[in-house]
This record gives C-alpha cells, sequence and structure tokens, in this order.
C-alpha cells in the first residue's frame, strides 16, 4: 500500500494490524483519484470508517486541503497518525477515535466537499451511514459536494434517498464505488 500520486507520491503506508480492515487496492485508489481528478484541490474531506487513512492521504496529497479522519479502532486512529506523519500531512488532518454514528450527531463547523464512506463489509453499515448522512446532508456536505461509498459489489442494493441520487458505480475486482450527489446537481462522469 502506497501513495500513488502527488506530493507524497511513493510512501509507502503501513496497514492497520490485524484483520479488521479492508485497505483499498492501490489500482481502485488509483481510479478513484483519477475520476475525482482536480476536483480535489482545496477539497475539505470526511473520511468515515478510515481504516489506514489511504484514501484521506491520497487526497492530500493530492493538494486535498484538509481531511478529517473517524475510525473507532485505537489500532486504526494509531495507524492513522503514523501515516499522516510519514507523509508530513499530519498539520493538514484531524484523527478521532470515535464510532461514525456518534461523529454524525454533531455536525461540523465547516461543511465538507466529500465525504467517503468505507465501513467493514458485510454489515449493512454503509446503509445506515449513508442513510444518516442523506438525513441531515444540508449540515454534513456543500451543495457541489458528493458521498462515496466503498462497498463489496454483493451488498450493493439501490436505496431510497432523499437528498442524495446515485450518479455513477464503478466496480474494480471485489470493491463497488458508489458515487452520490445532491439531488438537484449534475456532476462530472468521466
Amino acid at each position: 500500500m502506497r501513495v500513488i500520486s502527488g506530493l507524497a507520491k511513493g510512501r509507502k503506508l503501513k496497514p492497520v494490524p490485524g484483520a479488521g480492515t479492508r485497505p483499498i487496492t492501490d489500482r481502485t485508489k488509483e481510479s478513484l483519484f483519477n475520476i475525482l481528478g482536480d476536483w480535489i484541490v482545496t477539497a475539505r474531506i470526511l473520511d468515515l470508517f478510515a481504516g489506514s487513512g489511504a484514501v484521506g492521504i491520497e487526497a492530500l496529497s493530492r493538494e486535498a486541503g484538509h481531511v478529517t479522519f473517524i475510525d473507532k479502532s485505537h489500532l486504526a486512529t494509531r495507524t492513522i497518525g503514523r501515516n499522516l506523519q510519514l507523509t508530513g500531512f499530519a498539520k493538514q488532518a484531524l484523527v478521532k477515535k470515535m464510532d461514525a454514528f456518534k461523529f454524525l450527531l454533531n455536525p461540523p463547523t465547516e461543511l465538507y466537499d466529500l465525504i467517503y464512506i468505507a465501513p467493514p463489509q458485510y454489515e449493512n453499515l454503509w446503509i445506515r451511514t449513508l442513510q444518516t448522512v442523506d438525513s441531515q446532508l444540508d449540515e454534513w456536505l456543500l451543495p457541489d459536494g458528493a458521498v462515496i461509498v466503498q462497498i463489496h459489489p454483493v451488498e450493493y442494493e439501490p436505496l431510497p434517498l432523499k437528498n442524495l441520487t446515485l450518479y455513477d458505480e464503478r466496480q474494480y475486482g471485489s470493491t463497488r464505488l458508489c458515487f452520490y450527489e445532491w439531488t438537484t446537481n449534475q456532476k462530472f462522469v468521466d
């Protein structure tokens, strides 16, 4: 696992010890950021179920403005901290050891451009998280922002959402990325 591009290109990231996380592959991460392109520059990002921090750190390497990393695992938040030190991005990040649903109870002082959701597989946590974000979207996401969900393809099911619309989806091996936007917006599609 490494940083694919940008300021910290080539830096190796430490994985979270144990089998409790499912890291994104370099191929999937590269494809994700190719889709996002320059839109990520200066973006404020919320990385829920952050694991090793690989997605948020890739965003920082590509000049995102700030990333908030949320994970309830002490091993994960410690690994994120180490990876931020290795890449030199600690000052552009906030790492919180906290349950994602408890975190979502208190809206931030600034809205996010991107919310990335990558929970443990096969527990329907992606559904609960997406529905929670959707129900209070105006408190979390900028009008031209996006929500991206990373799941195993067999987990996917269409969801009735009030404020979000699925505008794109991509599959890379055993990873499916679902891209959501405000229902009233049109988004770029690669």
